[in-house]
């Protein structure tokens, strides 16, 4: 059976993908720090493993391990924290909030991804890092946040470089009306953003089809 794992998947992106793969026939391992609504948001899919957990934490992690197996051919890696709202300007930013922002957001990724290597190999699968415009782009508050981003992009970039039988991708999913997007705008009405399922298309075709690594935008991979 086809087996992906994807972190963060107890609402918004994470969990309209597991479901969709999960509909498919592919089994799915899941992860989210609070275990409760993982399991509630899961429970009904028999495909889906939840295994709850922070994934900074290195138990944590050998316990996804575990339920991957030895063949792994899809990693997503989606969690990811904002950091502080209201979104703080750089010059006052806590420097133990931007380093757990990097921490969540780069340093448990590619811990993760080290620790399921052997498995990607072995299935020749791939791996999708969860962007945003925010790497790209300088936006007021957006510091740590889209810096994070900019750094797993180009660990995305050199992994595939280094490991030419795994295709990485690093994809923009562009807004989505989630939690993260509601807490980056408190107070704001988000209802105009299309919901995280509209954008699990985009990524089951570039899933399905072989292109090459590198950094991709949802919106161009359905051709709009």
């Amino acid at each position: 059976m086809t087996t992906a794992l994807i972190t963060g998947a107890s609402q918004g992106f994470g969990h309209a993908l597991a479901a969709s793969l999960a509909a498919d026939g592919w089994r799915v391992v899941v992860d989210a720090r609070h275990a409760t609504q993982l399991r509630e948001a899961t429970g009904r899919h028999a495909n889906i493993i939840a295994v709850p957990g922070d994934v900074t934490d290195e138990q944590h992690r050998a316990a996804l391990v575990a339920a991957v197996g030895d063949r792994l051919d899809l990693l997503v890696l989606n969690a990811s924290t904002l950091g502080p709202t209201p979104l703080p300007a750089l010059a006052g930013y806590d420097l133990a909030e931007l380093r757990q922002v990097f921490e969540v957001n780069v340093v448990a990724p590619l811990a993760l991804l080290q620790a399921v290597l052997q498995a990607l190999r072995l299935a020749k699968g791939q791996v999708v890092a969860l962007s945003s415009d925010a790497a790209v782009s300088g936006y007021e508050g957006w510091g740590a946040y889209g810096s994070s981003k900019a750094a797993l992009d180009q660990l995305i970039r050199v992994f595939a470089a280094e490991e030419p039988g795994i295709r990485a991708y690093a994809v923009d999913p562009g807004d989505m009306r989630t939690a993260m997007h509601q807490a980056a705008f408190p107070g704001e009405d988000i209802s105009d953003r299309p919901p995280a399922e509209s954008v699990v298309p985009a990524f089951r075709r570039l899933i399905a089809q072989t292109r090459e690594s590198g950094r991709y935008v949802a919106v161009d991979l359905v051709g709009v």
